[in-house]
């Protein structure tokens, strides 16, 4: 299974330019410790550093040499498709054929009047701009025509990546729609899971494996990501002391904007729980909450979000170290494990989280 990284590059009581220099060094720290991806999100208000991943993730590259370098998620809905396979083609070229698209509709509202969108064409947006950005990929020149932009008649795009076919990932909150538009057109998927019980995602995965057999894809080129907040410290008092208040500030910094319930200590020790969305603790312990949510879905890549709100940088840092040491050969060895027949009769073994080993003080 492949492991990574996700941020939204948080701002929180340090200024834009010392979040991009701790952003880059996060990147090159994951680069080295061996995980398998760095994610960068795209967002258009004060509390986050990067609204443009694409050339955020072209610093990282030049920093950077084994790495898969994806957004986390490109807005697509307000963005312009062209404009983005140019960007993350120039991406891939810097990178030596690192890069890869993820895109979304986006969790926040702003960049649609931004950029002269409409929020009831919301869900109309994101269809089309997506079947233009994989005409894109697909074709060049490209002739194409659709509602909300000007047509293309043999256009030439340039320049084209080094892959082949650069990657795209849907990525989705919990819409079935999203979900069934993805796999039917063959793409991989990302869900994002940041609060109650992995488990209520099960349906959906299942939705999507059921949609991508149905429109006749082969089994094996199926990708599923599953993307949660995370934190390792060396034990888990070390790893609440450092993430905890951050995380819960940033949660009811959000949560006022959306009206959900206040988030204190009763609503962290249940998401950081052994069937909670958050994996927290100690190498082990997160190890065991990565393999427990890949028994229940059988994921091809997971992505850990650690540096969130005011998490001091030598915490991330230091977690981002262990992540890449001590959790990911944990979780790669089981995997292949379980992957390995040891008979006739053999199946694949269960992972139970261990009771109160997570989140329990």
């Amino acid at each position: 299974m492949e492991l990574g990284l996700a941020t939204f590059a948080d701002i929180w009581e340090i200024t834009p330019e010392l979040r991009m220099r701790n952003l880059i060094e996060e990147a090159t720290l994951a680069d080295q410790v061996g995980l398998d991806v760095f994610a960068v999100g795209e967002h258009h208000r004060a509390d986050f550093a990067v609204s443009a991943p694409a050339v955020a993730l072209a610093a990282i590259a030049m920093r950077t040499e084994r790495i898969r370098l994806s957004s986390a998620v490109t807005v697509l809905s307000s963005d312009d498709p062209v404009r983005v396979f140019e960007q993350f083609a120039q991406v891939d070229l810097l990178s030596g054929g690192r890069a890869e698209i993820m895109a979304g509709r986006g969790s926040f509202i702003e960049s649609f009047p931004l950029f002269g969108y409409e929020l009831e064409d919301y869900n109309d947006l994101f269809t089309e701009k997506l079947d233009l950005l994989l005409a894109l990929r697909s074709a060049n020149p490209v002739t194409w025509s659709g509602h909300h932009r000007a047509p293309l008649q043999g256009a030439g795009v340039w320049p084209r990546p080094l892959q082949q076919e650069l990657p795209v990932w849907v990525a989705v909150g919990g819409t079935p729609q999203s979900v069934v538009r993805a796999a039917t057109l063959g793409l991989p998927l990302t869900i994002a899971i940041i609060g109650g019980e992995p488990e209520r995602f099960r349906a959906l995965v299942a939705l999507y494996r059921r949609a991508w057999s149905s429109a006749g894809h082969e089994p094996a080129r199926e990708r599923l990501a599953i993307n949660t907040h995370a934190f390792v410290a060396s034990t888990q008092s070390q790893a609440d002391a450092a993430f905890a208040a951050p995380y819960l500030a940033m949660m009811r910094r959000i949560g006022r904007e959306r009206g959900w319930p206040p988030s204190g200590h009763a609503e962290y020790l249940a998401l950081t729980s052994p069937r909670g969305a958050v994996a927290v603790g100690s190498p082990e312990q997160v190890a065991e909450k990565i393999l427990f949510e890949h028994e229940l879905f059988g994921h091809q890549r997971y992505l850990a979000q650690m540096s969130i709100g005011a998490v001091a940088h030598r915490d991330v840092l230091r977690s981002i170290e262990l992540f890449g040491t001590e959790v990911a050969p944990l979780v790669r060895a089981e995997v292949t494990r379980r992957r390995a027949p040891s008979g006739p009769e053999s199946t694949e073994a269960r992972v139970e989280p261990a009771s109160g080993s997570i989140g329990s003080g």
